[in-house]
């Protein structure tokens, strides 16, 4: 009785087998994009007509989840890269999406961002003030605009937040933060944007959201961390502006959570004027640990 060897019934190895092998792998995942795709056309049809297809929550938590399941030698940063030209793709085959992008210095380093974020091929419009950009999300021309992350020594022209105080229509919402995964590569965009659109945020796992105040010109880091400690509050950064021409002064804070408009912990806030949510954006990660 003759028995096989494996070792014998086995082909060799060549540099051509495994390119057939790989040719075989690439055809499959074309496939499974293709029908990818085709998923997304019926979850635009279900979704509510004329709504911007933009979901900055759940691609968060996709990418989270492939982050956690992720083996191998293939580096963990390439799979945020990969899927977020996925998602804008994909969003795209759900009705127009335009990107507007503040650059106030040119070279800063915000359109290397958003590009990075959007997609090489997403539509992209660049603006030289926030408030340009913030006025094309409003017109409804762009879905959405990537600002500079706010800072408290900025110029009265550049703190856009302040204008999402007034709660104008169509609402314009903070939904997301770039960059999104760390650590950066050398020669990558240092830029740290807000994502506004005037869609609310979706919620994903790990969110923090930013909530506009005003205060009386006198009061301090102290008694607000305490106020918003008491009110129920974990805060983070906090940024308070004062112009002596005002008598309030506007405060910026950023707190865990995702945080909507009927959370009761607002209500506890002593404030002359009740505290507005600005929108929530989804924590990002870092590519090479999470």
């Amino acid at each position: 009785m003759s028995r096989s060897n494996p070792d014998i019934d086995q082909p060799p190895v060549t540099l051509e087998s495994l390119r057939a092998k790989l040719d075989g792998i690439d055809d499959s995942i074309h496939d499974l994009l293709m029908t990818r795709a085709l998923v997304v056309e019926e979850v635009g049809a279900l979704g509510a007509k004329g709504r911007v297809a933009l979901r900055p929550g759940r691609e968060a938590d996709i990418i989270r989840r492939l982050l956690r399941r992720h083996t191998g030698k293939l580096p963990r940063r390439v799979l945020p890269r990969l899927w977020r030209e996925l998602f804008a793709a994909t969003t795209a085959m759900q009705g127009p999406y335009v990107i507007a992008v503040c650059e106030v210095q040119p070279g800063s380093g915000f359109v290397a961002a958003a590009r990075e974020h959007f997609g090489m091929l997403t539509p992209m419009r660049t603006h030289r003030s926030p408030a340009q950009a913030l006025a094309e999300v409003s017109a409804g021309t762009a879905t959405v605009a990537v600002l500079p992350m706010p800072a408290e020594e900025e110029a009265a022209g550049t703190a856009w937040w302040t204008a999402l105080l007034h709660r104008d229509e169509p609402r314009i919402h903070v939904v997301a933060r770039l960059p999104f995964w760390s650590p950066r590569a050398e020669g990558s965009s240092t830029a740290r944007a807000l994502v506004v659109s005037a869609v609310p945020p979706d919620p994903s796992q790990h969110d923090r959201s930013l909530i506009g105040l005003e205060l009386p010109l006198d009061m301090s880091r102290a008694r607000l961390a305490s106020a918003m400690a008491d009110a129920g509050f974990s805060v983070g950064g906090t940024i308070l502006r004062r112009d002596p021409y005002d008598p309030m002064a506007l405060v910026l804070v950023d707190v865990d959570g995702l945080v909507n408009d009927t959370d009761p912990r607002l209500t506890r806030l002593a404030t002359s004027r009740r505290p507005v949510v600005l929108g929530a954006y989804a924590v990002p990660v870092d590519g090479d640990t999470q």
